[in-house]
């Protein structure tokens, strides 16, 4: 938009951002410690900063103006002027363009150079003098954007928790080499919404993707200047704006039309949302929003030296949720995503970071209450990553109700189980069957634990069975950074090998992992290339690796197509049968005075697994007998829900177990798979008789009677 704004009328301070009714554009920016705000607006290509208006009207620390003359495409940013002052925790500089933080969509991105941070850069020291050069011509401009778009009927799935079947993948990384996808489209929102793609998540029994971050983001400056970039998005600048990195044409428009497209196909769409730090960083870092429009705000700073951050996240700053502005910031924001783009729900990074009231974690802190009471976030789906990095973040379990988590100690048993370590199979137990213990007592389900064997962060699974240590030079870190402690086992050599018996072994503990996962009570998660046998290299930290190393390759060998060929067999029996994904727990006893126990953990000689043998360390292999009349639990209908009953044996122990199976004259035991030889074709055994599980193999039989009842007594 060329032509001068001629006319300022003085606008409403609700909403907040730049708002578009149809006649003209409103403006409203909240700084409570601001002494003059300045809206400046950009020519078409956002190059030359055609216009300052001054926001004359403040109404409850809004400032605000209407602009009848404006109209959607407009580039705006903000100047903000004010006290420098950081000991007082203030940092305005209108020398520096900033961002709106409303701003729904946001074009361009950070070219770096010194002029964005608020100080001068020394060779040594930085000087903490106020630095007055412009920044504008290297920041990104928002854009008034029209919001009207044709949903039709779509509406939300609301998928029941225990049908939920979670992907996590990465929208460029997933589609970037997709053969069947045009060139134009990979990589991009639109390229998830393909034929190809959708039907691949179809045939994995997938019935939500969470998408890691697509909130606008920056890379980091550090990483630029080494040919890198911030390839996971975990640094975000623009709560309301979808990344136009991962857009074809309008990243808006595009992004609902994905939702709206994998809505038909029956598929959720779950964001991974960072809203316990900003991209500004540390003390030291740049000024691109926040910190410029009221740093003293938005940010936790330390009440006895307010020029440095309070650091609960490890990335320099932690965003301020006891000042209600930025509370409403990002309930605003949450709001916005389900309401306008029709999302379905959110995995919150770090999430006891928002916890956080004065410095210890607060369960019951006000963004829970706050959550918990809105009729909008209420009702979707609400993952906690349920911990951060200071004192005290730890909370797995924690959460309150209405809320699932990411359950690290599934992960870490699973890993630590199938790898061999020693005394485990009472931990074990406890994970595969929805870890009652760390959800029972407060009244939640089954599916509060969104059980995972590997996420973005992280070997994959590929990786996982074959590397002991991480590799990750390709970071240029010196291999310093991501986790030492990865539970993996490369199965007898580092890195890739053409020995059979390793390749063998390797895909054989891919099957224990991902059967495992699947027939977990909760909440399964697979990430996306796991299905796929990607690897990494041995990079347990690609979050700057935009390129093939973290890039899904869809080009499939033999061994790789019977891996996905696997996977999908088995979430289909997860899919068709209830007993998988119970909406209760176990109770471990008979139900209502049945003779079934709807649980029943049995040792190598078919017997019930005594408190000693629990205890065992040398204690490798267990039977899980699962009961399918014993569910106890009605369908949406009140139908009493039924189903066949299986046993899961797993042997982690390195030597083959016969295990005795368990019933009654007339019952046998149909092999579904065992991946030892996951494609076998094993005649029915009768109950009694022995079943040789191999070393370091996982079997699923199912009892068949011979008059088709299904609830005897075990014997």
């Amino acid at each position: 938009m060329n032509a001068a704004i001629r006319a300022v009328w003085p606008g409403e301070s609700y909403p907040i951002g730049a708002t578009w009714d149809g006649q003209g554009v409103n403006f409203a920016l909240f700084s409570e410690h601001a002494t003059k705000v300045e809206l400046c607006l950009f020519d078409a290509k956002g190059r030359r900063e055609t216009e300052r208006i001054e926001l004359a009207e403040q109404t409850d620390q809004v400032w605000h103006c209407y602009l009848p003359e404006a109209r959607p495409g407009l580039l705006y940013g903000y100047r903000v002027h004010g006290p420098f002052e950081p000991k007082s925790g203030h940092r305005f500089n209108p020398a520096k363009l900033l961002l709106d933080p409303y701003a729904r969509d946001i074009a361009g991105t950070v070219r770096w150079s010194d002029a964005h941070f608020g100080y001068r850069l020394g060779h040594r020291q930085p000087d903490l003098s106020i630095d007055r050069r412009d920044s504008a011509a290297g920041m990104p401009k928002c854009r008034v954007v029209d919001t009207a778009f044709t949903w039709g009927d779509d509406r939300p799935l609301r998928t029941p928790w225990s049908e939920t079947l979670i992907c996590e993948l990465h929208v460029k990384g997933f589609t970037q080499l997709h053969p069947e996808i045009a060139p134009a489209l990979r990589g991009t929102y639109a390229g998830l919404a393909t034929a190809p793609v959708i039907d691949f998540l179809q045939r994995l029994g997938v019935t939500a993707v969470e998408l890691m971050p697509v909130h606008t983001f920056v890379d980091d400056r550090h990483l630029v200047e080494k040919g890198l970039s911030n390839y996971w998005g975990y640094n975000s600048i623009g709560y309301f704006a979808p990344d136009a990195r991962y857009a074809a044409g309008d990243a808006m428009q595009e992004f609902k039309t994905m939702v709206k497209t994998l809505h038909s196909a029956g598929i959720e769409v779950i964001l991974d949302v960072v809203y316990n730090h900003t991209a500004e960083g540390s003390e030291l870092g740049p000024t691109l929003c926040f910190r410029g429009i009221d740093n003293a705000a938005y940010y936790r700073l330390l009440a006895e030296d307010a020029r440095f951050y309070m650091d609960y996240t490890g990335c320099g700053n932690t965003l301020n949720l006891r000042h209600p502005r930025v509370l409403q910031l990002i309930m605003d924001s949450l709001r916005y995503w389900v309401q306008e783009m029709h999302v379905d729900g959110f995995r919150f990074d770090l999430a006891s970071a928002l916890a956080r009231e004065l410095h210890e974690v607060d369960r019951l802190g006000a963004f829970f209450d706050i959550i918990h009471q809105d009729p909008v976030i209420s009702r979707v789906k609400l993952i906690a990553e349920p911990w951060d990095l200071g004192e005290g973040g730890y909370q797995v379990g924690n959460f309150p109700a209405g809320w699932v988590e990411w359950n690290d100690r599934y992960r870490d048993s699973a890993r630590a189980y199938w790898k061999g370590d020693g005394g485990l199979i009472g931990e074990f137990a406890y994970r595969i069957t929805g870890s009652s213990d760390l959800y029972a007592s407060s009244g939640r389900r089954p599916y509060a634990s969104i059980n995972f064997v590997t996420a973005h962060d992280g070997f994959t699974l590929q990786d996982l069975v074959s590397y002991n240590g991480k590799h990750n030079e390709a970071n240029l870190d010196d291999n310093h950074d991501g986790s030492d402690r990865n539970l993996s086992w490369n199965c007898g050599a580092e890195g890739p090998s053409d020995d059979p018996e390793i390749v063998a072994l390797r895909e054989r503990q891919k099957r224990n992992l991902i059967a495992t996962l699947l027939l977990s009570q909760g909440v399964p998660m697979l990430l996306a290339k796991d299905a796929l046998s990607a690897t990494q290299d041995g990079n347990n930290n690609a979050y700057c690796q935009d390129n093939e190393l973290s890039w899904v390759d869809w080009q499939l060998d033999a061994g790789q197509q019977e891996f996905l060929d696997f996977v999908r067999r088995v979430a289909g029996l997860r899919r068709d049968h209830p007993v998988f994904h119970r909406r209760s727990f176990f109770q471990g006893r008979s139900i209502k005075g049945g003779g079934v126990k709807d649980v029943l953990w049995l040792d190598p000689d078919g017997r019930e697994m005594s408190d000693a043998e629990w205890k065992a360390s040398f204690a490798r292999c267990l039977g899980m007998f699962l009961a399918g009349s014993g569910l106890d639990e009605r369908d949406v209908h009140g139908r009493l829900v039924r189903d066949d009953s299986f046993l899961l044996l797993f042997n982690a122990h390195h030597e083959p177990v016969p295990f005795r199976l368990p019933g009654n004259e007339g019952e046998s035991w149909e092999l579904l798979f065992d991946t030892a030889e996951p494609d076998a074709s094993v005649p029915s055994q009768r109950g009694g008789e022995a079943y040789r599980i191999e070393g370091r193999s996982m079997a699923l039989l199912r009892l068949v009677h011979s008059d088709g009842t299904q609830e005897r007594e075990l014997k």
